[in-house]
């Protein structure tokens, strides 16, 4: 059960670090849009913008409903759901450490629960 979901927080996280599939998934959020449409903002091919499509169905971002020779491209938000808890875990670590910093940044002395370095 462990593996299966890092498997599927490894698909979320590759398919969202290329700038091209974020900007597809962005644009799906208003409507549906054809594969065609999807590489229109692009300097890529049909074939180039349908791999990227492709990535986002593995992760489980975008489904595909063929109709006739269009293929429809629909965004699937609730598979960000799963990558938004495992961030989310991890906040309230950012979160105590950035809090930290703000009270030593406001008091100007060094916080006790922060290591600090040996003069010598």
């Amino acid at each position: 059960m462990v593996e299966q979901n890092a498997d599927r927080l490894d698909a979320l996280f590759h398919a969202l670090a290329d700038g091209t599939r974020r900007r597809m998934l962005r644009s799906l959020g208003g409507q549906p849009r054809s594969v065609g449409e999807l590489a229109a903002p692009f300097r890529i091919s049909l074939a180039a913008a349908s791999k990227h499509i492709k990535v986002l169905e593995r992760a489980g971002l975008v489904t595909r409903q063929i109709r006739g020779r269009t293929h429809l491209c629909h965004l699937q938000p609730q598979a960000l759901a799963e990558g938004e808890a495992w961030l989310r875990h991890y906040a309230q670590f950012w979160t105590v450490r950035l809090d930290a910093l703000d009270a030593v940044l406001q008091t100007g002395a060094p916080s006790p629960s922060l290591p600090t370095e040996d003069p010598s």
